[in-house]
């Protein structure tokens, strides 16, 4: 007569589900996927041009620009463009000071007071026709104008426009204290100091999250390893005949 030895089943690992969690190179090489997306679609990012007033008020001794802008419709692109810059002092004597006609240019006979003084800050696209000047005196306060002229060509006919922007400069030998402009600046330092914080404790938050389930998934594999262990140490009954 025989006994049966009981069989000892032993857990089969190759059919157990693993256990997949996020590692932080995971978290990293999607953070690092974001930011290449969103840097590409910054490069995608096209310039727009807005038409914005001029700074009124200049500093003795500092540079001043005087910005003129007028946005070209698309169909503008290649329009020829000419601009003339004038200025009228406390006479109201009216003088031509500055010029551009396919280059920028001071104009014949140019009075003293500008000659050498002026330089041209527009743009390439010339929507931007600002000029600039150097060494601002008191005797640059007055009313400057702008005028710009496009001519450009349509299929059967020509056309030209024309736009004039007028700035009443202010020269003052200090400048004045602009509240909204500083109240702005500390909302800026303040919102740049939050979104920082807010950044770390977001990592600091994942990082954790992530350790903790990496945590619990070797906790797991190593409960389903030390079963078979526990049923080699308690063997079964010898077999008897």
């Amino acid at each position: 007569m025989s006994i049966k030895r009981p069989s000892c089943r032993r857990l089969n690992l190759r059919h157990r589900p693993v256990i997949t969690t996020p590692s932080m190179a995971t978290h990293t090489r999607l953070v690092l996927h974001l930011l290449l997306l969103f840097l590409f679609a910054v490069q995608e990012v096209r310039l727009v041009c807005v038409e914005v007033p001029s700074n009124s008020e200049a500093i003795v001794g500092r540079a001043m620009k005087l910005t003129c802008i007028y946005c070209m419709k698309r169909e503008e692109i290649s329009a020829e463009t000419k601009v003339e810059w004038s200025y009228t002092g406390p006479d109201n004597e009216n003088m031509l000071i500055y010029l551009y006609d396919r280059l920028p240019q001071e104009p014949e006979g140019v009075d003293v007071q500008w000659k050498s003084r002026l330089t041209w800050s527009g743009s390439k696209d010339l929507q931007d026709l600002s000029i600039s000047i150097k060494n601002v005196t008191l005797n640059d306060t007055g009313k400057y104008e702008c005028k710009v002229s496009r001519f450009f060509e349509f299929d059967s006919f020509k056309h030209s426009a024309t736009k004039t922007t007028e700035i009443d400069l202010v020269v003052k030998k200090k400048a004045s204290r602009d509240t909204a402009a500083l109240y702005s600046e500390i909302m800026m330092y303040v919102l740049l100091v939050f979104l920082t914080l807010w950044l770390l404790v977001e990592m600091v938050y994942c990082y954790r999250k992530i350790s903790r389930s990496d945590e619990q998934a070797q906790d797991s594999a190593t409960d389903y390893l030390a079963i078979p262990s526990e049923n080699k140490e308690n063997p079964g009954p010898a077999v008897t005949e």
